[in-house]
């Protein structure tokens, strides 16, 4: 046997570290057969309409008649199951893992490459499948030798979804459920976990890779993989049905504003009027929802950024995936086992203010940070950009408003406002319709004050007018026909006529 095995003896000088003994991993539940899954949302059913009177009556019936199939349908797709060809796998997988952990170590496995790990695992499997006499075909075992490699280097489980393109949402409801969106609908995973402390080790794994820790000490962590998606982890005694993760997948091929003009997400003077405020250094604040696109949308506005600017990120967990070539990203830190060395998004916005940066972008401001933004926005730092979480663009003024009196600085509220309708020039709002499509459902200018109000006028706006009967949103994007009040600002970057012929 080579030197991957335990039974090759000593190992020789300068040859790859040998594999001593390791203790087994404990085997997992046996996998249960799989339950056919309810459609949480069945189709009604249409009914007949033999009169007139009934033809009137259709649509409501027809309404009445989903409620009451969602109803009875709530609550039945519960646990996710591993079916089929994978099933199979996974219950090999069981038997072999614990004899493949006693020959093997996995401290010396983990300086190996996947694919190099796999080719070392390949006769040692071999092996156990002969003693456990089970007969594989070559597909099988390709299969077997990637889930091992997963479950000793990757994020087991969770690895299958996350190479999968169509998936955007990973969510991780303790070892037994599964959910994950795909174009923008919820669906049950067909992945399983062996139990909690399986499920609590990947989440160790994915904190660790970021130098961060979660524990019941430390019950909650933001953290990110190398791809750069976003990571939350909360685990018990706060997470009742066992650890919870959530991943936000990224594309891996940035999204343009082209792009997203290009899926329906906006119309075509509205991304001539996007870029107009990208390259002219607007002030801009993207709002919407958890999961409506915003980062997308900040990603796709700084592709306008003129390459030659120093542009500085800042993040809980680094997520912005800027192009240009002078891009400094920073990232907060929580405190150490001492309750101490905590650096906020706060102290960063204040550091970033002495590092002499062009544009300073927060991926999201929910607190005190709020007010360094605007204070940078209008302190000689023109073209910040900043996401919150808001349902309007009169909304996300008022939240602006709430954030810094948060804060510890005394100031009068109409002081605030008027700093808030001093710094911020646009007011871009995203929304996830109940279609799971991502629309850009106003384009908002900030003029100034009027008394003790904030002066608003609406460049662009989404309007829904109908439905199909597959449930696709039909919308019209339309231009208000306004003069915009930034036309000035543009007219210094020489993009003052398409900014005007795109609003008109």
């Amino acid at each position: 046997m080579n030197a991957f095995g335990r039974r090759g003896g000593m190992n020789t000088a300068g040859a790859r570290p040998s594999f001593g003994n390791a203790s087994p991993m404990k085997g997992g539940a046996p996998v249960r057969p799989p339950e056919p899954a309810a459609d949480p949302f069945p189709e009604a059913e249409a009914a007949a309409m033999p009169v007139a009177d009934d033809a009137a009556n259709a649509p409501q019936s027809d309404a009445m008649s989903r409620l009451a199939d969602r109803v009875a349908a709530s609550g039945e797709a519960g646990s996710s199951k591993v079916a089929g060809f994978e099933a199979s796998v996974h219950k090999i997988k069981e038997q072999v893992l614990p004899r493949l952990l006693e020959r093997v170590d996995p401290e010396a496995a983990s300086m190996l490459s996947k694919d190099e790990l796999a080719e070392e695992f390949r006769p040692i499997i071999g092996e156990v499948l002969a003693e456990l006499k089970i007969n594989l075909n070559r597909r099988e075992q390709f299969a077997l030798e990637k889930v091992l490699v997963d479950e000793l280097l990757g994020l087991g489980p969770l690895e299958e979804l996350l190479n999968d393109p169509e998936i955007s949402d990973i969510m991780v409801n303790g070892p037994q459920q599964t959910f994950v969106e795909k174009k923008g609908k919820l669906q049950i995973a067909q992945i399983q976990f062996r139990d909690e402390e399986h499920l609590f080790q990947i989440a160790q794994r994915i904190v660790n890779k970021v130098g961060r820790r979660v524990d019941q000490t430390t019950p909650l962590a933001d953290a990110r993989l190398p791809d750069g998606s976003r990571v939350n982890v909360i685990v018990p005694p706060l997470s009742l049905r066992g650890t919870a993760i959530s991943i936000r997948k990224f594309s891996e091929k940035p999204i343009t504003l082209d792009m997203m003009k290009g899926y329906g997400s906006m119309s075509d003077k509205m991304a001539t009027a996007l870029k107009v405020a990208g390259a002219s250094r607007f002030n801009i604040v993207i709002s919407g929802g958890t999961g409506s696109g915003k980062t997308t949308m900040l990603n796709a506005l700084s592709k306008m950024i003129d390459p030659g600017e120093r542009v500085i990120t800042i993040e809980d967990a680094a997520e912005l995936r800027l192009q240009q070539p002078h891009w400094l990203p920073l990232e907060t830190r929580p405190p150490n086992l001492e309750g101490q060395g905590a650096i906020t998004i706060r102290d960063l916005v204040v550091n970033a203010l002495r590092m002499r940066p062009d544009r300073i972008i927060l991926g999201e401001i929910r607190g005190p940070e709020c007010f360094d933004m605007l204070a940078a926005m209008n302190t000689g730092h023109d073209g910040s950009m900043c996401t919150l979480h808001s349902n309007s663009p009169r909304e996300a003024l008022a939240r602006m408003e709430n954030m810094v009196m948060m804060s510890d600085i005394k100031v009068p509220k109409e002081a605030i406002s008027r700093q808030i309708a001093d710094s911020v020039d646009l007011i871009v709002q995203v929304k996830r319709l109940r279609d799971g499509s991502r629309r850009t459902t106003n384009i908002t200018e900030v003029i100034g004050m009027e008394g003790d109000v904030i002066v608003t006028q609406e460049l662009f706006k989404f309007e829904y007018l109908d439905e199909t009967p597959d449930g696709k949103i039909i919308g019209e994007y339309r231009a208000m026909g306004l003069r915009p009040y930034t036309l000035e600002k543009a007219k210094q970057f020489g993009f003052d006529q398409p900014f005007l012929e795109a609003c008109l």
